[in-house]
């Protein structure tokens, strides 16, 4: 959907977007409690998911929407207050409502009244007390199964040699070379004291071309004075003038001579230096360098192992053992290797008897490449099997509704495969113990990108896969893309940035309070970079917009910048541990001429770039020279955990002529009232984190803020609900039950008048 379309969507085509949402939250919460029924996250998760989507069927008038969003609401709630333990019937029940809610908010579903009640009377009859199996008492827990797909967040490698204190009295030989073991940490600071010289010695690079300037300057003072020469000849001046013009020249000559000198030593010095510390660098950086090899112990007894029980034939063949790599790289490789490893043997590998048919040699082979790439550790994993079966990877996007039909026969072969990369994704029907319960290639995706790395994959019908991933040799240099924001330096690591793009205002759509603008046939919303490092904004006179294009798995954004410095090579320098997480930044390193530059935590900016965007505190970018003149307009914050009904009160506002921003919840709705100015607070009742209740009694208590008009809007409707909410501080009360248009904008009216001020 485009944002013009969207712009003009009806409410069941909103609700349609809020219930695939939602039900995505159930599908993932509802999966987290079949392993652990007792996770109150997950619970309060799935439960706020139902009560969103019985409220917004209620506003659009779906009966059947909210009686199925009903009951699995009162089976959570009943599991929340310990009355129930959700067994796997319960899972399957709420999962089958689940999907029963999608097929009522997809046009043209063929969803009939006995199949609602049907479905009420399962749950109903599930929710029994006289059933058993719905009593608080939870079944003796069965012997675990292995979840081999599932990667552990930090692997325990073998203790390196790095790892043992100090021992100076101690020598060793490792092939034919005396060894010294020094703690890690002194390695650590031997590493951070030659990569800062290493930058010091590139600060002599503007001082040496201030003095090739000035060997410039004094060369054209030459020829000056040697035209000067020329003209006072003509003139027949006196002796005396011609010999002050002949000292002026020798004097001249000699300091160009000197500085000429001067110019070649630091020249030379510089080399020199630079030479020096490059090699100190080297080899402060090799001492903490490991064989590829090391991260490989057992690898291929794995791959035989694991074949053999699934009845297959492989081989694993392994390139590059010696290449050398960072110590702290290796560690966070051997998960996602040994995952990538599995993930061949058991989807791309066939079955012998295939692979005979196929006319392939019975035994399958994966291959394991590693090199050194323009400063980056390349692994190339492939295997000889059948790749990847396309159809069947788009028969289930569309199953699993992400992605409609027509919109899924179009995907190219590149774009399918970025599916497999999803959370909770996997084309198996059955769970085994080897794979099919969707945890896997997100989770090597994740682990590679915290090595600012990037894995793609590539695959030939019948003949195979093939992994690509690129990480860093070190986690002591990164590529960056150098940008300027609020006349600061900053550095976005490269492994996360999709692209850099000019846009012009005209490319910039405002949606539900957010700005967006359009690539790769998708909406990307837009942030200042100024407003997220709380930097003041530059002055920026192109025509068009700098914005950095920055992804972390699914999550893509659009950050505006004032200046795109260009590419570097950063040696990272921690930040002082005083310091505590500083917001939205990882680390510090220095640019070539000293100068100080901020690296991005890209991960933690994304979290706050979305917070931004749902809650519609952003700055206007590249359009505030068009509102200049224009009559401030009155500013309405809206505040609901419901798309539908946030979408519904933002569209007749802003139709109207008032300004609207909207918050996801009540905690959202506070910090936006605490940070910015508006003359009227629309809240529901019901929301997580914080409900309204509390936010009209914190607002109440603020005495910046305790003469904000306030308007109540809540599907309870009885007078004691009513009493609570005026009671808390509300000056209006508004029931969603008997919501129109009209009612609304004349409340707003009554309590603030027209739109403009």
């Amino acid at each position: 959907m485009t944002p013009d379309q969207m712009r003009d969507a009806s409410l069941l085509e909103l609700f349609s977007l809020e219930a695939d949402a939602q039900t995505q939250v159930l599908s993932a919460g509802l999966l987290a409690l079949e392993r652990n029924p007792t996770q109150a996250d997950q619970l309060e998760a799935c439960m706020r998911a139902a009560h969103s989507l019985k409220g917004a069927a209620r506003i659009v008038g779906l009966d059947a929407g909210v009686s199925v969003a009903h009951v699995m609401e009162d089976c959570l709630v009943s599991a929340q207050e310990g009355r129930l333990y959700l067994q796997p019937e319960h899972i399957d029940a709420l999962l089958q409502g689940t999907d029963l809610l999608m097929r009522i908010a997809t046009p043209g579903n063929d969803v009939g009244p006995a199949d609602i009640e049907a479905y009420v009377a399962l749950m109903e009859r599930l929710l029994d007390p006289s059933q058993p199996a719905a009593r608080l008492a939870p079944p003796p827990e069965p012997a675990p199964a292995p979840i081999v797909e599932e990667l552990p967040a930090e692997p325990e490698p073998a203790p390196p040699v790095t790892s043992e204190p100090v021992r100076q009295n101690k020598r060793m030989t490792e092939g034919g070379e005396r060894v010294l073991r020094v703690t890690a940490e002194r390695l650590n600071s031997l590493l951070d004291l030659s990569s800062k010289s290493l930058v010091e010695t590139q600060r002599l690079k503007p001082y040496l071309a201030s003095m090739q300037r000035l060997k410039r300057i004094q060369s054209n003072s030459v020829r000056a004075l040697d035209n000067l020469d020329g003209q006072l000849k003509i003139l027949n001046l006196n002796l005396e003038a011609q010999e002050a013009l002949a000292d002026a020249r020798r004097l001249l000559s000699e300091a160009q001579a000197l500085l000429a000198e001067k110019t070649a030593e630091l020249d030379e010095f510089g080399w020199q230096a630079g030479q020096r510390a490059q090699v100190l660098y080297d080899t402060a950086l090799a001492c903490r360098m490991r064989p590829f090899a090391d991260v490989l112990a057992g690898q291929v007894r794995m791959v035989r192992d694991l074949g053999r029980s699934l009845g297959k034939q492989v081989r694993l063949e392994i390139e590059g053992e010696k290449t050398q790599v960072d110590r702290d790289v290796l560690e966070k490789l051997e998960a996602p290797l040994t995952h990538l490893l599995r993930n061949a043997v058991d989807h791309g590998i066939e079955m012998p008897d295939q692979r005979l048919l196929a006319g392939k040699p019975a035994e399958g082979l994966i291959r394991l490449r590693a090199s050194h790439q323009a400063g980056l550790l390349v692994l190339e994993l492939s295997d000889d099997g059948n790749g990847v079966d396309l159809e069947r990877l788009r028969g289930t996007i569309v199953d699993r509704h992400l992605s409609p039909l027509e919109t899924a026969l179009r995907l190219s072969e590149e774009e399918l495969l970025t599916f497999l990369f999803l959370p909770g994704f996997s084309l198996r029907d059955k769970v085994t113990e080897v794979s099919g319960r969707g945890v896997g290639l997100d989770a090597v995706q994740h682990m590679v990108r915290q090595l600012r790395g990037a894995v793609v994959l590539e695959q030939t019908a019948g003949q195979g896969s093939r992994f690509h991933l690129e990480v860093p040799l070190t986690l002591s240099v990164v590529r960056s893309l150098v940008v300027e924001v609020g006349e600061e330096a900053y550095a976005f690591p490269l492994a996360h940035i999709e692209r850099m793009c000019d846009l012009a205002p005209d490319d910039i759509v405002q949606l539900e309070g957010r700005q967006h603008f359009w690539h790769e046939g998708r909406h990307v919303g837009l942030v200042a970079a100024s407003q997220l490092l709380q930097r003041p904004p530059g002055q920026n006179n192109d025509e068009t917009l700098k914005v950095v294009v920055i992804r972390e798995r699914d999550a893509v954004y659009g950050i505006a910048v004032e200046r795109f410095i260009g590419e570097r090579t950063l040696v990272v320098l921690p930040l002082d541990d005083r310091l505590g997480k500083v917001q939205d930044i990882s680390a510090g390193a220095l640019l070539d001429d000293g100068s100080v530059v901020l690296i991005v935590d890209v991960e933690d900016m994304l979290r706050s770039v979305d917070k931004l965007l749902n809650t519609g505190r952003l700055e206007r970018i590249a359009r505030r020279s068009q509102q200049a003149n224009e009559a401030p307009r009155k500013r309405v914050l809206v505040v609901d955990d419901s798309l539908t009904v946030r979408e519904l009160q933002r569209k007749l506002l802003l139709n109207r002529g008032y300004e609207v921003a909207v918050a996801v919840d009540g905690m959202d709705g506070w910090n936006a009232l605490r940070s910015e100015d508006f003359d009227l607070l629309i809240t529901d009742i019901d929301m997580p984190r914080m409900d309204g209740i509390e936010l009209v009694t914190l607002l109440r208590r603020d005495s910046r803020l305790q003469s904000l008009p306030v308007m109540v809007v809540s599907y309870k409707d009885r007078e004691e609900d009513r009493r609570r909410g005026l009671d808390a501080g509300a000056d209006y009360y508004l029931a969603k039950a008997s919501f129109h248009d009209d009612a609304l904008l004349d409340a707003v009216v009554e309590l603030i008048g027209g739109a403009r001020s």
